[in-house]
């Protein structure tokens, strides 16, 4: 595609196909509905073809990690130290917080780029679901300006977003006395948050990113779509990317 000097390096998950939760084993209640995890990967993928379907002058990269979550003899052990791409060491105390180690990589490797615009979206947290249901899309970024529009088109278009803190106070919740961070804070409070700043850690050169931790799954019919897979977001970032 042409370019007029701006660049969208886009980044998906969750392209974990299907998550056991690993040696930290989901319940089975729990692990009916991980087809879905990722969601996040699916997303980006209709959004990447929306972009190019439509012609958009922009330079799009799409990164989508791919992975299963399942217990082997090479899983990961509650207490491993795993070495990402940038070189930070991720100490492993939860093997059910796999997607932001894929992610992280995939990040790493989108910003090397230095792109004017990083997205990464991701079927993340519970947290996430419990702060606001199915229905609305979470989101985090850096940039005022871009979570403004954002919500504007969103509300437009009835594809709800709400932008979510990236409050720095909790970044201290990812220290860990072996490793550089922990994929997994004790406590459980802010998990979403903690995530996203997890996340964080691994974007430097982007001149601007927002983390989206998206359900991508409507749990019930409703009266403008059946149960099932969802898209979310996808609408209002377009719009965004197109009228920038």
């Amino acid at each position: 595609m042409g370019q007029k000097g701006r660049t969208l390096r886009h980044t998906g998950r969750q392209g974990v196909c299907f998550d056991t939760g690993g040696l930290d084993i989901k319940p089975a209640a729990s692990m009916g509905l991980m087809k879905k995890d990722m969601g996040g990967a699916a997303n980006v993928m209709a959004l990447a073809l929306m972009i190019m379907d439509a012609g958009l002058d922009v330079d799009l990269r799409v990164i989508v990690p791919s992975v299963e979550n399942a217990i082997a003899g090479n899983a990961f052990r509650p207490g491993d130290i795993y070495r990402s791409r940038q070189g930070l060491t991720v100490q492993i105390d939860n093997t059910d917080a796999e997607g932001r180690l894929i992610l992280a990589d995939a990040l790493t490797y989108a910003d090397e780029a230095s792109p004017d615009l990083l997205i990464d979206m991701a079927t993340l947290t519970g947290a996430a679901r419990v702060a606001l249901g199915p229905d609305i899309a979470p989101f985090y970024t850096d940039s005022d300006g871009f979570a403004e529009t954002l919500f504007t088109n969103g509300e437009k278009l009835s594809d709800p977003v709400w932008r979510m803190p990236l409050f720095a106070g909790y970044d201290a919740r990812l220290k860990t006395g072996i490793a550089d961070l922990t994929n997994a804070p004790a406590g459980g409070m802010a998990g979403s948050i903690t995530a996203a700043l997890f996340l964080k850690r691994f974007v430097r050169h982007a001149r601007s990113w927002a983390h989206f931790d998206i359900y991508g799954h409507a749990p019930a019919d409703r009266d403008f779509g059946p149960a099932g897979g969802e898209a979310q977001a996808i609408r209002a970032l377009y719009e965004t990317i197109r009228t920038p």
